[in-house]
């Protein structure tokens, strides 16, 4: 393998907008792979109301028939917080050096990426990949904007970089959030095609999200 991309994220639940950002990472960037990395207790939003173990087996459920995806569930594993750095450091360990590492996120995280543990660090052991999206935050930290500008390589240039370079990816516009698919679930509405439907089928089977 020479070049990894890891897809971190609640996934609260997973959907066809995360499936089809993490096939454009790797088509646009030539990922040889792309793990799907659900974290436990993120530091900066609310605790999930639905348990890991579930948002797990939703994700292994949406990647299993997607040759060259599958599921990170490392900081599922981790006692406290789940913080980026630390697992794209003890990745970066066990692919060596050599190894093409980008980090790929909506660019809904970039209203809170200057409150990260050691997000400045993250160019020194992996690349950057931004989904832009539709609800792209109007502000971003003009620390974090500087960042990008400095570092930010456009996608036609890509050479799957080891480390140190960002840049931002469009993909289908799909008007899609996981926070409005709760809502819709927890309102009894049709949810058909904006989930993998085994995905829908785990989630009725398990009365998720339900008010």
């Amino acid at each position: 393998m020479t070049a990894l991309g890891i897809f971190g994220g609640t996934f609260n639940p997973v959907h066809i907008g995360h499936l089809r950002g993490g096939i454009a990472a790797r088509d646009v960037l030539g990922l040889d792979h792309v793990r799907f990395m659900p974290a436990a207790l993120p530091p900066l939003k609310d605790r999930p109301e639905v348990s890991a173990e579930h948002r797990q087996a939703m994700l292994s459920l949406a990647v299993e028939d997607l040759d060259g995806f599958s599921v990170d569930g490392r900081e599922l594993e981790r006692d406290g917080l789940s913080y980026t750095i630390d697992s794209l450091r003890q990745i970066r360990g066990e692919v060596g050096v050599r190894v093409s590492l980008t980090f790929i996120v909506g660019s809904d995280s970039l209203a809170r990426l200057h409150r990260w543990h050691q997000w400045q660090d993250m160019m020194s052991v992996a690349n950057l990949a931004i989904l832009v999206r539709p609800d792209a935050p109007e502000f971003i930290h003009p620390d974090v904007l500087a960042w990008i500008k400095h570092h930010e390589v456009e996608p036609s240039a890509w050479q799957r970089p080891v480390a140190g370079a960002i840049c931002h990816l469009k993909q289908p516009q799909l008007q899609i959030s996981s926070s409005s698919l709760r809502a819709d679930i927890g309102e009894g509405k049709n949810i058909s095609f904006l989930l993998p439907s085994i995905v829908i089928e785990y989630i009725q089977s398990h009365g998720l999200y339900r008010s």
